[in-house]
């Protein structure tokens, strides 16, 4: 495109604040979600791969030393180059080349005198008209005839999976609108809307409530790190989110803390047992299932629905929470 010097300097300051952002991010972090390369880290490499490439010269990059960081551990990882192949950062920043521009414009072909007017005019664009027609039916006739071949290699890879069976297909429907309550919690009062809201609608023969307790709380070392065990336990469920709700809450402080939670599934059984996909991390946590009409049960739903309350169970200050919906 046509250089403009004032939108060239506006995008390398959005470029700067964009990699600030980043680097306060991965101040504590190794990769951008959790203790591992997850999809997060694979679309924001990809994105940045070609300002790395053709913009971030040494003197640029340089005051983001946590994305140069991760961006190099990412891209040297086998599977990333496999994709991208060796990436060679940039030494010198690009420069607009006006006269490469000028190449790279489509020339105006000027029309022949035939062309310009009468009944050759005319007839040269009839011609061309049932041309075109002709070039696209071809076209879509192709496309009907073979559709395996429009696809591209993942397209395809997708298209030949079998479809799963939806886990949840057995249990009957329930009175209980899950998502409703979950839009209840998400954006009124939790205390005067959200929770008086939950116990009108819960049906308890539909559903279930859940304590669990992580197993090994000696293992738990910095709270950020703690964080990220329940967020990646979260993202591997996420096809769980539909029939479950939960509020996990993190106590303690760094390397005296505790993670435990209050789920609910649809049904009356544990839901990871459900799917293989499910069952990575709920082993490493001590599962009860709670009797709705206790009045142990109503008080836990409130303290980790809410995140305030005595905990009296837990022994340890609140320090965070985090919630599947």
């Amino acid at each position: 495109m046509q250089f403009n010097k004032q939108a060239t300097e506006q995008a390398k300051e959005e470029v700067k604040r964009m990699l600030l952002v980043l680097n306060q991010h991965l101040n504590t972090r190794t990769f951008l979600v959790g203790e591992r390369v997850t999809l997060a880290d694979i679309t924001v490499v990809c994105s940045l791969l070609w300002i790395y490439k053709q913009v971030l010269e040494p003197a640029f990059r340089e005051p983001y030393p946590n994305v140069n960081r991760w961006f190099g551990t990412c891209i040297n990882q086998p599977q990333f180059k496999a994709v991208l192949g060796e990436v060679k950062l940039c030494e010198k920043m690009a420069q607009f080349d006006a006269k490469k521009f000028a190449e790279l414009q489509p020339k105006k072909e000027t029309p022949s005198k035939k062309e310009k007017g009468g009944k050759d005019a005319g007839k040269q664009q009839l011609q061309q008209h049932h041309e075109k027609k002709e070039k696209k039916e071809k076209k879509e006739e192709k496309k009907a005839a073979s559709p395996a071949e429009e696809m591209d290699e993942c397209e395809a890879t997708l298209a030949s999976e079998p479809k799963t069976k939806d886990p949840f297909a057995h249990l009957p429907k329930s009175t209980f609108v899950l998502d409703e309550f979950k839009r209840k919690y998400s954006n009124e009062d939790t205390l005067t809307v959200a929770l008086p809201h939950f116990w009108e609608n819960f049906d308890k023969e539909g559903y279930s409530i859940w304590y669990g307790e992580y197993r090994f709380p000696e293992e738990l070392a910095m709270t950020f790190m703690s964080c990220n065990l329940i967020t990646g336990m979260f993202q591997r469920l996420d096809k769980l989110r539909k029939n479950a709700f939960a509020s996990v809450i993190l106590f303690g402080t760094n390397n005296d803390s505790s993670i435990s939670g209050i789920w609910v599934f649809r049904g009356q059984d544990l839901a990871f047992s459900l799917s293989e996909d499910w069952q990575i991390d709920y082993e490493s946590y001590n599962w009860r299932k709670m009797d709705v009409d206790s009045e142990e049960c109503k008080t836990m739903v409130k303290e980790y629905f809410a995140w305030e309350g005595e905990f009296k169970h837990v022994g340890k200050p609140f320090n965070q929470g985090k919630v599947f919906k």
